[in-house]
């Protein structure tokens, strides 16, 4: 260890890992590089683009890698070169064993979830997604398997009944943020005792896998409960999705924002048009109100500039 405290190697890639390199940058601890994916094109113009966390270190000045396979042995020599205490990993791939278990003070690291709940992709989507009113992060060392070390520090928070995905990330962000310098002062003092992810008996685990584009779609027989908690598990990225018959003509529908209600029409699926410019949809038990959407191939708008633009009248969604 230097002066600054433990050597560190970050390794993150997108928006949710830049809270925890920011920190740990802005403590002042020896980072001596910085693990990211690969540099990729994207968009229409096919412009290569940075990841969030390649952007923020050059921003401050450390050294950036970008192994396209994680099993180099240039790269495995590189990081033995660094002579690393701890390797941080937040939001990144899954490590062989020849990188996790370089570091003398081991590899850790933060999960959006409290473990052994919601191991996977994608756990704050699911979270929502099944309607939780308590989550949190946690930091573990990494071995073998996913999601399954032995675990260093945890903390929670309430998940609030109309919080979307997108506002428990940031939250959580922050969260981790501070569990990450945390657990790299725990791990450089000695301090942290490791403890296994223990399962109680007759415990059900949730699993948080990732989400693909047939996991999206609305299913509106469900209860209204279910519906609104999909809506807001899925926003803003990816998006819940439903199919609109507008004319007797399909036209896909994004659905980022949505309020239970009660009553209105019976059959599944059915719209009603409140009295001020209100669309709600029913399902197998109450109705949803979409507040917010975005029809294929439009921006994103609220409900009532949505009905300014099309007659849904007696419409149905699938």
């Amino acid at each position: 260890m230097t002066d600054a405290g433990p050597r560190i190697v970050f390794m993150g890639t997108p928006e949710f890992a830049v809270a925890s390199l920011r920190a740990l940058s802005e403590k002042g601890y020896d980072i001596a590089a910085v693990v990211t994916v690969a540099d990729k094109p994207a968009g229409r113009g096919r412009k290569v683009t940075f990841s969030p966390v390649k952007e923020y270190a050059l921003s401050v000045g450390l050294r950036v890698l970008q192994p396209e396979k994680l099993r180099d042995p240039s790269f495995i020599s590189n990081l033995r070169e660094m002579q690393a205490d701890i390797f941080v990993v937040v939001a990144f791939r899954m490590l062989p064993a020849e990188v996790w278990s370089l570091p003398v003070l081991g590899t850790f690291n933060l999960h959006a979830s409290l473990l052994p709940q919601y191991r996977g992709a994608a756990p704050i989507n699911h979270a929502v997604m099944n309607g939780e009113t308590v989550t949190g992060v946690t930091t573990f060392l990494i071995d073998s398997e996913i999601d399954t070390g032995r675990i260093l520090l945890s903390r929670q928070t309430e998940i609030g009944s109309e919080e979307t995905a997108g506002q428990l990330h940031d939250r959580l962000m922050q969260m981790g943020a501070a569990l990450v310098t945390e657990t790299v002062k725990g791990l450089a003092e000695k301090t942290l005792k490791p403890v296994p992810q223990i399962i109680a008996p007759g415990t059900v685990l949730k699993s948080a896998p990732k989400i693909f584009p047939a996991d999206t779609v609305i299913d509106w027989t469900q209860p209204a409960f279910t519906v609104h908690n999909k809506i807001r598990g899925l926003s803003p990225y990816p998006g819940a999705v439903t199919t609109l018959i507008i004319a007797g003509r399909p036209l896909k529908l994004k659905l980022f924002g949505s309020k239970q209600a009660v009553g209105f029409n019976p059959e599944p699926g059915m719209i009603t048009i409140g009295n001020r410019k209100q669309l709600f949809i029913s399902c197998r038990t109450g109705s949803v109100e979409i507040t917010e959407l975005q029809p294929e191939g439009r921006k994103r708008m609220t409900a009532s500039e949505f009905l300014s633009g099309y007659d849904v009248s007696g419409s149905t969604v699938s």
